[in-house]
């Protein structure tokens, strides 16, 4: 059975030997960089299963290498292990496509846990619902691709607005809680969470803004309602 690959880029060596030595004692196999130019072009031509990204490092700093990750693999998990504790670091880290974030020092246990928690979930069966192509007012919607397109438009979505447009799509015209939300796509309910989730969304109101029969709006205190005239 072949080891799960962990794509490992931090500047601190010791950080670096003991997250290592942790991580290969619980039977990953990781491959360590210690600048984002260095391991971009590793990212480039191996495959890896999840991303564990220091942000202040030399050459490129990890949001940069993040955005280029992106552009490569829109699906794979990345949790940022950073020691820039601000709101704003955290919110552009979830919004540039990280999927979590830990704040250093951190504990290697909790690392551990999101690092399977991540995984396995990439390693549920997708349902049926889940590998449709659905429609609403002018869009198609691949999930599997997240490819959201109509006659005026194509978009290549992120995982996160492809997660987020998949729910809302399962539950159109229903008022659905904000926690419900944050639970469903990022595991927890928290203030940085939540201010991510604002971004997605206005994301996906620009790409739905060309058809007037559909709506994200607002419910004040509650959370939103995905609406869709027939």
């Amino acid at each position: 059975m072949n080891k799960t690959r962990v794509f490992y880029v931090e500047d601190d060596e010791t950080l670096a030997i003991l997250t290592t030595e942790a991580l290969a004692n619980e039977g990953y196999a990781i491959d360590h960089f210690n600048n984002g130019l260095d391991a971009l072009n590793s990212f480039r031509k191996s495959h890896y299963d999840i991303c564990l990204l220091d942000v202040m490092l030399p050459k490129m700093d990890g949001f940069e290498l993040a955005k280029k990750i992106r552009e490569n693999n829109h699906s794979i998990p990345i949790i940022f292990l950073t020691a820039k504790s601000l709101p704003e670091d955290k919110i552009e880290g979830l919004t540039i496509g990280g999927d979590d974030y830990l704040v250093k020092p951190f504990d290697m246990r909790e690392l551990i846990l999101k690092i399977d928690i991540f995984l396995n979930r990439r390693a549920k069966s997708p349902s049926l619902d889940e590998l449709a192509i659905v429609t609403f007012g002018d869009f198609t919607f691949d999930y599997k691709n997240l490819s959201l397109q109509s006659e005026q438009i194509s978009h290549t979505l992120t995982q996160k607005e492809g997660d987020l447009l998949r729910y809302f799509s399962s539950h159109r015209n229903k008022l659905v809680k904000r926690s419900d939300i944050l639970e469903e796509l990022w595991g927890r309910n928290d203030y940085f969470l939540g201010r991510s989730l604002d971004v997605f969304i206005s994301r996906l109101r620009k790409y739905l803004s060309t058809d007037a029969k559909l709506k994200i709006e607002n419910v004040h205190g509650v959370g939103f309602r995905f609406t869709v005239e027939e």
